[in-house]
């Protein structure tokens, strides 16, 4: 099973899918991770990356696009993904399809975690990464709403809202929940 989990940024995309993965018996591909990782590194991509990370803007299509397709082709991923934070907007919705076909696969379900805003800003704010500030926030919320919500119209059918609000253990369940009832 192809899973991608589209939230707000600290709708728990990231805690709900390590969850999942388990659960699943999928990889959890995090885009943040992979990114962060990248960032971290001291070449000169992993310099523009950690650049881009610190203002909140979304990494090029180019480069998170070609990540992504490597790592959906190891071949722990063959049987299936969870991916977070990835697409984020339709035209890396229309990699991930490509991507997967390559392979002779297909999405199978998307899973919109919805929170208010301001809940989100305070988990997020709470959790102390150095690229958590209000502002750089604020922007993610609204990258969020302009360019991410859109893949939803791209995946519709296969999408599936779960309200974020609660604990983990919460969320967790209707999570699984909604992967059933489907």
């Amino acid at each position: 099973m192809h899973v991608v989990l589209v939230g707000p940024p600290g709708a728990g995309k990231g805690t709900q899918a390590r969850g999942l993965s388990a659960t699943l018996a999928v990889p959890h591909i995090s885009t943040g991770d992979l990114l962060r990782a990248l960032a971290g590194a001291s070449t000169e991509l992993g310099r523009e990356l950690a650049g881009v990370l610190s203002t909140g803007a979304l990494v090029p299509d180019t480069i998170t696009n070609e990540i992504v397709r490597r790592r959906l082709s190891e071949p722990d991923a063959r049987a299936g993904s969870l991916l977070d934070g990835y697409p984020r907007n339709r035209t890396q919705a229309r990699a991930l399809d490509t991507a997967l076909a390559a392979h002779g696969r297909e999405l199978d379900r998307v899973l919109e975690l919805v929170l208010d805003d301001e809940i989100a800003l305070t988990r997020l704010l709470s959790r102390g990464r150095g690229d958590d500030t209000e502002a750089v926030i604020r922007h993610r919320q609204h990258l969020y709403r302009t360019q991410t919500e859109p893949v939803l119209e791209h995946y519709a059918g296969r999408v599936v809202t779960i309200d974020a609000d609660g604990t983990v253990e919460q969320v967790a369940e209707r999570t699984l929940r909604a992967l059933r009832e489907e």
